[in-house]
């Protein structure tokens, strides 16, 4: 069976729990072709977005692009993944086992899995892979509480992690990145490295690739004979070349796109709720927005609903400055924060906020609306006597200068089922991708205990407590959550209608003749 997060209370009993590769495909669109049954063969032409100058090869850097995410996603397998079911199932993991106190994990390789050269997938190569994660800039954000000594092989099969504190939910955080290859691999073959992948890589050409099926992925059957993967570095163009037929599939096109492509009956417009979060960061340390009177000022001064309706065209939802608003226990109760001019003035004079200073907010035209994002907020923080000037960054220079630097600018994140893969990732004091510099003694007390706690009402008690923290102190900014958008030919059947990671697993796509 599947394992969820709240199996694995029950699972903190040292009861082993199998989880079936299978439930992982996200879903999708059932489609129907010749005959009304998914068929075999074809190459799926997907366009994605992404710069030059952003261009990464390797499965363990930051992967600013679409279209490198997409490129590795389907190269390499990570441990787990999400699920359509449950939040978490097995990708190269097949099954899971805590120990009692919730620190130790067994994770098991899925029998059959291969490496595209024919070699067998062993432990060693999945410690190999961890190790070497961890020692990236953004590894400790990926395996928090996980030092590198704690990565082990027990036999060929088996992978021992051990945390520095009970974590119930170790299984959902190693879901992303956590790609693996060949031990060994020189660091001038990392670009080429086989993976045990559903597609192995044919050729790859400045962001563009063509990858071909892996015949013997462990997975279960893929059906298209390859993608090809194109570089768009504007939704625009990449709309352009969806509406001239030069693609089959505009992957997170954006609302524009959508809006544009709502009349034409040879594209359909495909939707997942809520599918990406949009917030705006502020440096919590130390700089202008240190004083937590500030922050909730500059929560307060937001017009969401008008953000929702003109950046994301209405594709999207009024979010509440909590991160993961699609986790079954995300706080549905908490009052939502609304516009209140007066009393942002208020918070801002208590504070002796300095009104004669413009403020810079940072952003990049990754992903579509970013940009729009922060004009509009902008002009709506002018209405309080806020100036700010918009200064856009291409993504090189974003992730160099800004990301987690900066003291006001945009981001976005395509995964949004847990609370909990955000505070240990972004919130936590410490943590590798803190991108507001934050920390808060109560938030970390809180989040320790929810994943630590056996006891489902106690774990909730606390996973609230840590979602009020972050509501009132944090320095993001939610606004609102967008939805994806992929525009599709009609042949395309099959697609994953999973958010985040879910939505680049495309092994069971197929197209109709």
């Amino acid at each position: 069976m599947d394992l969820n997060r709240r199996q694995l209370l029950w699972a903190s009993g040292g009861v082993a729990t199998t989880v079936l590769l299978a439930a992982c495909g996200g879903g999708g669109d059932p489609g129907s072709g010749e005959g009304g049954k998914p068929r075999r063969g074809g190459t799926l032409r997907v366009g994605a977005l992404g710069r030059s100058s952003a261009i990464t090869r390797d499965p363990h850097g930051n992967q600013g692009n679409e279209s490198d995410y997409l490129i590795i996603a389907l190269v390499y397998d990570t441990l787990t993944a999400p699920g359509e079911r449950d939040n978490t199932v097995g990708r190269l993991m097949s099954r899971w086992e805590p120990s009692k106190d919730l620190r130790t994990w067994r994770f098991t390789l899925a029998k059959g899995a291969v490496f595209h050269n024919g070699r067998p997938v062993t432990a060693d190569d999945v410690v190999w892979s961890l190790r070497r994660l961890h020692g990236t800039p953004a590894g400790s954000a990926r395996l928090p509480g996980i030092r590198v000594e704690n990565i082990t092989a027990n036999g060929k099969d088996t992978v021992v992690l051990v945390s520095d504190y009970p974590n119930a939910e170790l299984p959902m955080i190693v879901r992303l990145a956590t790609f693996v290859l060949p031990k060994g691999t020189p660091e001038k073959q990392i670009a080429t490295a086989p993976g045990s992948g559903p597609f192995k890589l044919d050729w790859y050409r400045g962001g563009n690739a063509r990858l071909l099926r892996n015949e013997h992925w462990h997975g279960g059957q893929v059906r298209l004979d390859a993608i090809e993967v194109t570089m768009f570095e504007s939704p625009q163009a990449m709309a352009n070349a969806m509406m001239s037929g030069q693609i089959d599939l505009a992957s997170n096109a954006g609302p524009v796109a959508a809006r544009t492509a709502r009349s034409r009956p040879d594209i359909r417009v495909l939707r997942r709720r809520d599918d990406m979060a949009m917030p705006i960061v502020m440096r919590t340390s130390d700089g202008p927005f240190a004083d937590p009177r500030v922050r909730e000022a500059m929560k307060l001064v937001v017009d969401r609903k008008v953000m929702v309706e003109q950046v994301l065209s209405g594709y999207g939802a009024v979010a509440n400055d909590i991160m993961g608003t699609a986790d079954p226990d995300y706080a549905r109760d908490i009052p939502q924060r609304r516009r209140e001019l007066g009393r942002a003035g208020k918070l801002l004079k208590d504070a002796d906020f300095d009104f004669s200073r413009t403020y810079k907010l940072v952003t990049t035209e990754d992903i579509p609306g970013l940009a729009e994002s922060a004009t509009l907020f902008a002009a709506q923080a002018r209405e309080a006597g806020i100036k700010i000037d918009v200064v856009k960054q291409e993504s090189g220079a974003f992730y160099t200068k800004t990301w987690l630097k900066g003291d006001l600018y945009t981001n976005y994140w395509g995964t949004n089922d847990s609370v909990v893969f955000y505070a240990s990732k972004t919130m936590t004091s410490g943590a590798g991708q803190n991108e507001a510099n934050w920390s808060d003694e109560d938030f970390d007390a809180a989040y320790k205990k929810s994943i630590a706690s056996s006891d489902a009402g106690e774990r909730a008690k606390a996973l609230y407590r840590l979602q009020q923290i972050e509501h009132d102190r944090s320095g993001y900014l939610l606004w609102g959550m967008a939805d994806g958008v992929d525009l599709a030919a009609p042949k395309v059947h099959g697609l994953p209608n999973l958010p985040g990671y879910g939505r680049v697993q495309l092994e069971n796509t197929w197209l109709a003749q």
